[in-house]
């Protein structure tokens, strides 16, 4: 996990340093570090309850102390690390409580969106969401399969958010995301492929529901949709920890 930064160019401006370009510089630094720690984080490299060397991560990256610090604490905002006085900073381990809550508040925001998505989705939107339901029944059989499958997952629900217009509905959204892709990284794999099946007739309940414009027929579906993933997500970690 490396970043090679090329040097910043100081521009100068009457015998003067351009400050706002040497800002510039430091912005995209802290952005490339905080980039590389969050996929790190989302793809299980560095695992659930990790404790974090500052030092050491600056110099896997090849940067300065400086901006893993402002990353750490960006990170730490989202939710993804957890900073503990006296002890140090880890990757934030998911309670079964936090998962319960976190879908409950998915939930309710897809459902939001589906109320006012009805009347504003577009015909290309209709037509990508049955591609992916045509790419989610592929047999999943190896990781990739289903970090493929993960990824088309993604794609469907954000469709719905996105198509509703609601920017800041779905910037609430993005965040709650971030968390449950950690949640499905770490569920039972044995649990996930047993429901396959359930996920993709309500997939296509959703889908059904949009095309016909019916938003409450599209909050039904969501609604059964998003509580069967909390639960089996929840009984994979409660399993895991007792």
């Amino acid at each position: 996990m490396y970043i090679y930064i090329r040097a910043a160019i100081c521009c100068r401006v009457q015998g003067g340093i351009n400050m706002e370009m040497a800002k510039l510089q430091r912005d995209r630094l802290v952005d490339a570090v905080y980039q590389s720690l969050r996929q790190a984080i989302l793809d299980s490299s560095i695992p659930p309850s990790e404790r974090l060397n500052v030092e050491e991560l600056a110099q896997k990256l090849g940067v300065s102390l400086t901006p893993v610090r402002h990353a750490v604490q960006q990170l730490a905002t989202e939710g993804l690390l957890e900073i503990k006085p006296r002890s140090g900073t880890f990757v934030t381990q998911l309670s079964a409580q936090n998962v319960e809550e976190t879908l409950e508040i998915r939930r309710a925001l897809e459902c939001l969106a589906a109320e006012t998505v009805v009347d504003k989705i577009t015909h290309q939107d209709l037509r990508r969401l049955r591609e992916l339901l045509k790419s989610l029944r592929k047999p999943v059989r190896s990781d990739r399969d289903r970090a493929g499958h993960d990824q088309d997952n993604s794609e469907f629900h954000c469709i719905l958010i996105r198509a509703s217009g609601n920017q800041r509905l779905a910037e609430i959204y993005e965040t709650l995301n971030t968390h449950l892709k950690i949640a499905r990284i770490h569920a039972p794999r044995e649990d996930w492929l047993s429901r396959l099946d359930e996920e993709q007739a309500e997939h296509e309940e959703i889908v059904d529901a949009l095309e016909r414009r019916d938003a409450d027929a599209a909050k039904q579906a969501l609604t059964k949709h998003i509580r069967r993933a909390k639960d089996v997500l929840v009984a994979g970690i409660v399993r895991n920890s007792s």
